[in-house]
């Protein structure tokens, strides 16, 4: 049961929508280095990471591709 990194993103709003689409889907997630990227202001750049268990890697990554997908 080890998180493993799913994504990382410029900021915090990015992260947190990931991980709100993710736990709606039923999938688990946490964001590493939230806190890290308020120096983002002064030109420090420190992703934001979205993690998942290791055993919900595949469909987290696949909710990621479906929300990609262009609507018809």
């Amino acid at each position: 049961m080890a998180l493993v990194e799913l994504a990382r993103y410029p900021n915090n709003m990015e992260a947190h929508i990931v991980q709100g689409r993710l736990e709606a889907a039923g999938v688990h997630a946490v964001c590493f280095d939230a806190g890290m990227n308020i120096a983002e202001s002064v030109g420090i750049m420190i992703p934001v990471r979205v993690m998942v268990l290791n055993e919900d890697l595949e469909e987290a990554r696949a909710i990621l591709a479906e929300e990609a997908e262009p609507l018809p």
